[in-house]
């Protein structure tokens, strides 16, 4: 109630006063080390842009109410008439609201109730204009869509031998427990793809953890001159995550391909090591299985893939599936669009599916696609059960804003967003040798009978991934996803069995 006293005190305040041309001064084109108008042209980019994806429902008076998540003691009310910041139980702005679809008017707003808020918060006004704009559009993304977010962009470091600096993406800084607390992330970066969120808190890398790394440890995993493979434990407002990030110089092509001899393999095994589903991945496969067309299988490996194109990723798994439906894409207030490959599939060679909790977006529907079709054997742990795609919108600053306004089912219309897709064959649980020979003797003797949960979709999706947990350790779930795949793909008996379930 005294929120709404207040609230209205200030509309009376303020009532009949008109805004004037600009809330600042020319000759204070700087307050607080930040330049106000290159700040507010930033806001105002946002609005507009995000104007025509028509605020996922929302308006702008929701995104700038958002602003007080970045302070607890931060009340916004924002009204057809006017925009109030309360700090505490006291009045500390106070602006008539501008025109409809006056962004510049909305930028220099925004702006203002920023400085007003970094004058009482310490740590908001520490950060600089990167930083800022993370902490500042993240609340307002959060908004308009709980899971959007703002990825600002930062270029690449040379150093004076001309080599690029490599980067897991990410900037941040050790807290007083000595976990590396997430400040932003760069946009386009392995980070970036795998969901890293400001304020996120890495705990573990590489299943050690973070405070017993040394600075130099720790720098050594997010940037230098060698590409690797690091694996990070997240705690997040949602809870605990695992994710995938490998760091690369210059650039990362979006799939690897590697041809290898197997014992009982005449034609070898073809591995496609898919790194997030893009046309370029879907070429590169392609192009493989042109070149290697009498492979006695394929391992597709989706363990660390990611995806935000539906189209795309119907071309990567139209190779091996044809023109079926491969996903069917929600969005918001719409009826689903089905999503078919344009052409035949280009082999039929068996094939092996890895799948782990990082394979997320069109990935999972990828993996699904040839599960439905009876196309692949599907090996490894739950998959993450993100499968939203982004609608991406470029700024005029470099960054870039993210909706996950855009849900995805398979194309048998099973929703993956939320739950996941479930392997045939669990990794976790048959981890050592011994555990591998029992389980193929079971599968030869007819005594091995799946529990297929991408279809009982009764069995929550919490306890299927308790039975079939994350593989922790990156060598180990190399090691037992290639013996397992290899014997699965070299002994076609396993793989009927199999793929009967």
């Amino acid at each position: 109630m005294r929120f709404v006293a207040l609230c209205l005190l200030a509309w009376a305040l303020g009532a009949g006063a008109a805004r004037a041309e600009s809330l600042f001064f020319e000759d204070e084109p700087v307050q607080q080390g930040l330049n106000v108008a290159d700040v507010s042209a930033t806001f105002a980019d946002i609005y507009s842009k995000l104007d025509g994806v028509k605020w996922g429902g929302k308006n702008v008076n929701v995104a700038i109410e958002s602003l007080e998540k970045i302070n607890s003691d931060a009340h916004i009310a924002a009204t057809d008439e006017r925009i109030v910041l309360v700090w505490r139980d006291s009045i500390i702005a106070n602006y008539p609201r501008p025109a409809a679809r006056d962004w510049q008017g909305f930028g220099e707003i925004t702006t203002a109730l920023v400085l007003k808020m970094r004058e009482r918060d310490t740590a908001l006004r520490r950060q600089g204009a990167g930083e800022l704009y993370q902490t500042v559009v993240g609340a307002l993304m959060r908004g308009v869509d709980e899971h959007g977010r703002y990825i600002y962009s930062r270029r690449a470091e040379v150093t004076e031998d001309g080599r690029l600096l490599t980067s897991a993406g990410i900037t941040g800084a050790r807290d007083e427990r000595g976990n590396f607390r997430v400040t932003g992330v760069y946009k386009g970066s392995g980070a970036d793809i795998a969901g890293v969120g400001a304020d996120d808190l890495i705990s573990e890398i590489n299943g050690r953890r973070v405070s017993d790394l040394s600075d130099a440890e720790l720098d050594a995993v997010m940037s230098g001159f060698n590409s690797g493979t690091v694996k990070l434990t997240l705690l997040t407002p949602a809870g605990t995550r695992r994710v995938v990030l490998r760091r690369a110089t210059v650039v990362m092509a979006d799939a690897d391909v590697v041809h290898r001899s197997a014992p009982g393999a005449k034609g070898g095994i073809l591995e496609i090591i898919v790194h997030r589903a893009t046309d370029g991945a879907a070429a590169i496969a392609n192009e493989a299985l042109a070149k290697y067309n009498d492979v006695d299988g394929i391992v597709l490996d989706l363990r660390a893939a990611d995806g935000d194109d539906e189209r795309a990723a119907a071309k990567l798994a139209g190779l091996f599936v044809g023109a079926v439906p491969v996903m069917r894409i929600v969005e918001t207030a719409r009826d689903e669009v089905e999503v078919v490959p344009g052409g035949a599939a280009v082999t039929s060679a068996p094939v092996v599916v890895l799948i782990s909790d990082q394979t997320r977006g069109t990935a999972e529907a990828i993996a699904a696609a040839l599960y439905e079709q009876d196309r692949g054997v599907l090996v490894g742990t739950p998959t993450g059960g993100a499968a939203r795609i982004a609608t991406r919108i470029d700024l005029d600053n470099g960054g870039a804003l993210e909706l996950l306004n855009k849900s995805v089912k398979t194309g048998a219309g099973r929703m993956i967003d939320g739950r996941g897709v479930f392997p045939i064959v669990c990794l976790s649980n048959i981890r050592s040798a011994s555990q591998q020979n029992a389980f193929f003797l079971n599968v030869l003797n007819g005594d091995f009978h799946a529990s297929d949960f991408n279809e009982k979709t009764d069995v929550p999706a919490d306890d299927v991934r308790r039975g079939c947990p994350v593989i922790t350790s990156g060598d180990d779930e190399d090691a037992i996803g290639a013996a397992v795949a290899a014997k699965i793909l070299t002994d076609r008996k396993v793989y009927n069995r199999l793929m009967d379930k």
